[in-house]
């Protein structure tokens, strides 16, 4: 649903409402931001005069407002209900569907109640501003300060079980970039602290025209949620007064807040805080094409690198998002751009388009999509097709590994992250319900998935429990004549932030080459993390492929991702 409507609600017998305004463009898991109003003003005055209306529409994203009580704000302990009542439903609800994480903006009176939402749910919040307000009680932020994150899932997914020895994340450990706005650093002075804290925070802050005092994250802060970013959060404090109605006042908390994105909004271990990509800076192009009847929309991006390093053969990936995901989201949460930006490939990002349900999406369609796209990317732009590669996560996994074993001529390698395929008892796949024969044939493929992913995913390969991983090892191991024991090390070789990631490795027997790569991240559920994305691409890289008139393909490697001279070695 698009449009401006109400919400009402119980709240221990009074009826209380909230409002919601979602621009006519805006898509499935749309951005939102979350506003507590001042008191004295309607609401939909408010959102008009002060351009939260314009902002929603001009960003195609949706406002979400919580109101004040018939006789106004009460404290934050008060309004606990009533925020809780309103959120519940805002995450929950089968109307319209939202990222996951959110922007919160709090005005006066209003802006404790959501500030102790988001203490008590940080995960679940990008960045937050505070407009006028006074902060919250020390006893309120000690309650919620101490409790740690575990390694439950959402109970979808296989829980996670720590090393011993191991620290878990506390609330107030957990990183969320924070302005305060039109307040003392006395009158906040309880929040300030816990928010400083939080971010792990230089004790002195610097000058900003615009954000007052910045305290910016330490350089050698150790937060899980910045490892791979770097220590990018900032809590700011501007004690000049700021007016709701100044456009400019918007304008300003906007560049704020949506200078940041992050993802995974229940596993504390694989939340991560970035910087969102700037589409329009970027040069990020937003196109579609008809596709068995539907508007398919698709995301191009050629970085300036790629010119710079490749001339007019940039190499290709081709992205599938995870089921219910969009191109742009799937864009910022995996931050597959920067990696297009250090290295210079080119970066594609299928939108899904089936709707699976009232506020979800899925893929559909993908085997004639891509051909579709394919052909357009080796028309009009400078790509080499020798190196087209495909990468996915879980239902975008699904297609880039069903792919590979019915169709490997495609793409010169895959590596992709939390679903596995591999042929049935007929020996086909599945893909938009069309039965697909194996090829048998060999292609290069890396896959990563979570100590707490999929219950198909559930373990290694070397235990007891035959399942979906299990399956993809047997099958690439066998059209590689390779065995499970052909491995390079048994346990696995460590790297990443806190030893995360457990990688196994098998190689050609002729050539040594690597064919096939599995790595398990031990510290995330389900949800992919951007500091995979480099991973994959370092697998990707180091293939190409030529495909002649015949149908017969070469498959060639190269130590130096095809940058040193005469390093390239045939494969197969």
């Amino acid at each position: 649903m698009t449009g401006y409507w109400t919400k009402t609600f119980d709240v221990g017998g009074v009826t209380r409402t909230a409002k919601v305004y979602i621009s006519p463009e805006t898509p499935i898991r749309s951005h939102y931001t979350v506003i507590a109003v001042p008191e004295g003003v309607e609401t939909a005055a408010f959102l008009s005069t002060s351009s939260w209306h314009d902002v929603a529409d001009e960003r195609e994203e949706g406002v979400y407002v919580l109101e004040p009580g018939p006789d106004g704000w009460g404290s934050a302990e008060q309004e606990a209900s009533y925020v809780a009542a309103a959120m519940s439903f805002f995450q929950n609800n089968a109307y319209f569907s939202i990222f996951g994480l959110h922007y919160l903006v709090g005005y006066d009176s209003g802006a404790p109640a959501l500030e102790a939402w988001a203490v008590a749910h940080p995960l679940r919040v990008i960045s937050q501003a505070y407009v006028g307000s006074r902060g919250l009680r020390a006893s309120y932020l000690d309650s919620q300060a101490a409790r740690v994150f575990d390694g439950q899932t959402d109970g979808t997914y296989t829980p996670v079980v720590f090393p011993d020895g191991f620290d878990l994340v506390r609330y107030d450990e957990t990183v969320l970039p924070t302005w305060y706005i039109g307040s003392d650093e006395r009158s906040i002075g309880a929040s300030l602290e816990y928010w400083k804290r939080a971010n792990d925070t230089a004790p002195g802050g610097t000058r900003d025209g615009t954000l007052g005092t910045v305290y910016r994250q330490r350089r050698d802060s150790n937060r899980w949620m910045t490892s791979h970013a770097g220590p990018i959060s900032r809590v700011a404090v501007q004690d000049r007064t700021a007016d709701w109605r100044s456009k400019q006042t918007t304008k300003r908390l906007l560049a704020f807040l949506t200078s940041y994105t992050r993802y995974e909004n229940f596993f504390a271990y694989g939340n991560q805080l970035f910087e969102r990509a700037d589409f329009a800076r970027l040069d990020i192009q937003v196109r579609t094409m008809m596709v068995e009847g539907f508007i398919r929309e698709y995301l191009v991006h050629v970085p300036r690198s790629a010119r710079r390093r490749w001339g007019r053969r940039a190499p290709v990936v081709f992205v599938w998002p995870g089921n219910s995901q969009t191109d742009k989201l799937f864009q910022d949460a995996t931050q597959w751009w920067k990696v297009a930006e250090q290295e210079g490939f080119i970066l594609v990002t299928i939108c899904e388009q089936y709707s699976n349900n009232s506020v979800s999406v899925s893929h559909r369609d993908s085997v004639t999509f891509y051909r579709q796209l394919r052909e357009v990317m080796l028309s009009q732009y400078p790509v080499d097709p020798t190196r087209l590669y495909s990468t996915g996560h879980s239902a975008g996994s699904s297609v880039t590994q069903n792919l590979a074993i019915a169709f490997p001529e495609y793409f010169a390698a895959v590596a992709s992250t939390s679903f596995t395929a591999a042929p049935n008892s007929s020996g086909t796949v599945s893909m938009d319900g069309v039965q697909y024969p194996a090829s048998g044939k060999v292609i290069p493929n890396y896959q990563i998935y979570g100590y707490g992913d999929l219950t198909s995913l559930a373990g290694g390969p070397w235990d007891d429990t035959q399942n979906g991983l299990d399956h993809w090892a047997r099958y690439h191991l066998q059209v590689n004549e390779l065995q499970l024991s052909d491995v390079d090390t048994l346990g696995g070789r460590f790297s990443g932030w806190h030893d995360r990631f457990q990688t196994w490795a098998w190689h050609d027997r002729d050539t040594a080459i690597p064919v096939l790569k599995l790595t398990r991240n031990n510290y995330r559920s389900h949800n992919t993390m951007a500091e995979e994305c480099p991973l994959l691409w370092d697998f990707l890289r180091h293939y190409s492929l030529e495909v002649d008139a015949r149908g017969n393909v070469r498959r060639y490697y190269s130590r130096s991702g095809f940058q040193g001279p005469g390093d390239r070695k045939r494969l197969a």
